[in-house]
């Protein structure tokens, strides 16, 4: 009992004391709806054969020309073969496996405000209401954390794969989360801008860290990268960066702190994120 209140006290101090948050992204993609099975083939009125009068018998004889099949039967025939197609087409689809996947890399490096206005930058001009615009900010996004590598501490990079519908579900759920751990002071998410205002800059003398999380759904399969290593991370992030407009589905870049002068202590960094390694 202890245990938990200690716990739940320290939860509750930290959502206090959580620092200011940034974040940009969006999702310009959304699923075709599931193809509509046929129905039944239209069956059309046949009209009343009428035949014509003679003054004597009518003599069939035997290898006469043959009769006409009529409209009905060839409409069965086409409609069980689009039917047979369909079928065809759903039982290749349930056997293709994952179509999608989607992949979070954190990364806590050392803070400097240099990254911080250059995040910020980023998240004011990206163009968060087309896939091409998106795909470019994951590509700064990239470039970004690249060129700070030698500041990078910790790391986790996690990918999950599935259906379209899946990897979608996955990615807002992990987008809300990287949302939870901090204050909230700027967003930019598919064309709307939010700033908070009022808040005051949580300076603290331990603060080294700045927490960067990077999110991606996409229709190709991005392989696991875990453990996490330096130079796993830098082939997480050419991974990340190999999306195009044509296979991006959303994208999300969210950093803590977001102010200027804030920085996440080594205590608040790993009770935030902690299943960071060590890189």
């Amino acid at each position: 009992m202890r245990r938990f209140l200690w716990v739940l006290l320290l939860g509750l101090a930290m959502a206090l004391a959580q620092k200011s948050g940034g974040g940009v992204g969006g999702r310009p993609y959304s699923p075709s709806p599931p193809p509509m099975s046929p129905g039944p083939a239209p069956v059309f009125p046949m009209p009343a054969p009428s035949y014509p009068t003679y003054p004597g018998p009518i003599v069939v004889y035997p290898g006469g020309g043959g009769a006409s099949l009529g409209l009905v039967p060839v409409l069965v025939f086409f409609g069980l073969i689009l039917m047979t197609a369909y079928m065809v087409r759903g039982l290749r689809r349930a056997g293709e496996g994952p179509t999608a996947s989607v992949a979070r890399l954190r990364l806590a490096l050392l803070a400097r405000p240099q990254v911080q206005r250059a995040l910020r930058r980023l998240a004011e001009e990206a163009d968060t209401t087309s896939a091409k615009g998106l795909a470019d900010l994951v590509d700064e996004a990239a470039l970004l954390l690249l060129r700070e590598e030698a500041a990078w501490r910790f790391g986790d990079y996690q990918v999950a794969a599935g259906s379209e519908e899946e990897a979608l579900a996955r990615f807002d759920a992990w987008m809300l989360e990287e949302r939870s751990k901090y204050q909230e002071t700027f967003r930019h998410f598919e064309g709307k801008k939010q700033v908070a205002g009022g808040y005051q800059a949580q300076v603290e003398p331990g603060g080294r860290y700045l927490a960067v999380s990077l999110l991606l759904a996409d229709h190709r399969l991005l392989p696991p990268r875990s453990p996490l290593t330096r130079s796993r991370a830098r082939e997480a992030l050419m991974d990340l960066a190999g999306s195009s407009p044509y296979t991006l589905m959303a994208a999300y870049l969210s950093w803590t702190p977001e102010k200027e002068g804030e920085a996440l202590t080594e205590e608040e960094l790993l009770l935030l994120y902690p299943d960071l390694d060590k890189l």
